[in-house]
Parts: structure tokens; C-alpha cells; sequence
């Protein structure tokens, strides 16, 4: 055989074996069940996560007031108060914790925390990955849909199987559904978005053909 001769067989195998893979990656992804439409907690609570900031106010005390950020650790420092725990705490559980630091020094204090800089837990955001225009991962927000994920990292690219994407849902213990990315965008479906859930990580394959 040829030189010439082997490298077309060999390409021929080559587009043989990726073709089996496409379609065997195809049958499993019919095999997940579609996203719900719905899929938002109506008791969701917002919860700190380490790149937040969070503007505290202590009643009376404007010198012990400021905004700081909430570091790697997951932990803030105020003056009177060092290194306490902010990661996954609401605004409120962290105003009554400063609350309780600050009784040590002063009588009687009263704190509100208000969360600005919007990151969350790294457990509740969301990722996105494969072929998307900007793959990354983005701060989950009640009632965040797929149209909305989408929009924010530009879509998908000329390579992605839409219609082969899954959503892999961490909160329900890694449960797998399928969701069809090119029938909401390039097709106009809106019976294809549905709601995301915090720490929903979005699949989006590459197409063989």
C-alpha cells in the first residue's frame, strides 16, 4: 500500500471512530430526561460567598461602620472583630454574629449587613463549560433561567451540538438532564428554557458533523 494509500485509510478510520463516538455520545444524551421548567425554591436565601463585600453599619458607632470584603477563607475583619466566619451565612445570621463580637466592647450594638459585589458560594454558582462562546462560571440569581446563562457567555459556538447539551444538577445529587440550547436561541423556542438551580453545571458538547 502506498504511502498516499495509508494516510486516506487511516483518515477514513480516523472520521470511522469519531462518527461511533458522536453517536454513541448522541444515545446518551437522549437517554437524560428534559429539564424541568421550573426548578426555583421559593424559600431561596442569598449566602455569602469568598469575593463578596459586605457594607456593615453598626447603629451609633459610625467609626466601627465600613464596607470590607470577604476574603479566600471565607472570613471578614472590623475593627473590634477579627477573622470571623462570613462564607455561607445570610446577611442577617452575619449582622446578629457581629452583633455578639461587638457586645464584648460595646453596650448593646446594633448591626446591619448589606451584601454588595455579588459572587456567592463556589457550591451555588454556576458553570459553564464546553462549546460556548465564553465558557466560565457565573453567580447564581432566583429565577435565573438557561436564556439568561446563555446570554451572559455569548451564546454557543459553530461547533456546538445544542440540542446535546445537559444540565448537571449537583443539587439533586448529580442528576443529569438534557436541554436544547440551539431550539431556545438559534430557533426562537421558548419551551426550551428552563430555570437553573444554584450550582447547575451546564454541558454544552461539540458536534462531529
Amino acid at each position: 500500500m502506498s504511502k498516499q494509500a495509508s494516510n486516506v485509510w487511516a483518515g477514513f478510520r480516523r472520521f470511522l471512530g469519531l462518527s461511533l463516538l458522536a453517536g454513541l455520545l448522541g444515545g446518551c444524551a437522549s437517554s437524560f430526561p428534559p429539564a424541568p421548567m421550573a426548578a426555583a425554591d421559593a424559600d431561596y436565601n442569598y449566602v455569602i460567598g469568598a469575593g463578596d463585600s459586605v457594607n456593615i453599619v453598626v447603629w451609633r458607632n459610625p467609626e466601627l461602620s465600613m464596607s470590607v470584603p470577604v476574603r479566600p477563607d471565607g472570613k471578614i475583619t472590623t475593627p473590634l472583630v477579627e477573622d470571623l466566619p462570613a462564607l455561607g451565612k445570610d446577611s442577617t445570621t452575619l449582622a446578629r454574629d457581629i452583633e455578639k463580637e461587638l457586645s464584648k466592647f460595646i453596650r448593646e450594638p446594633v448591626v446591619t449587613v448589606i451584601v454588595t459585589g455579588f459572587v456567592g458560594p463556589y457550591s451555588e454558582q454556576i458553570r459553564v463549560v464546553g462549546e460556548a462562546g465564553k465558557p466560565q462560571i457565573l453567580p447564581y440569581q432566583q429565577k435565573m433561567t438557561l436564556l439568561d446563562v446563555m446570554i451572559a457567555v455569548g451564546g454557543i459556538t459553530e461547533f456546538a451540538d445544542g440540542n446535546g447539551a445537559t444540565i448537571l444538577r449537583t443539587g439533586e445529587g448529580n442528576k443529569q438532564y438534557s436541554v436544547r440550547i440551539k431550539d431556545l436561541i438559534k430557533r426562537g423556542d421558548v419551551s426550551a428554557n428552563v430555570e437553573m438551580r444554584p450550582g447547575d453545571v451546564l454541558i454544552i458538547p461539540q458536534s462531529w458533523f
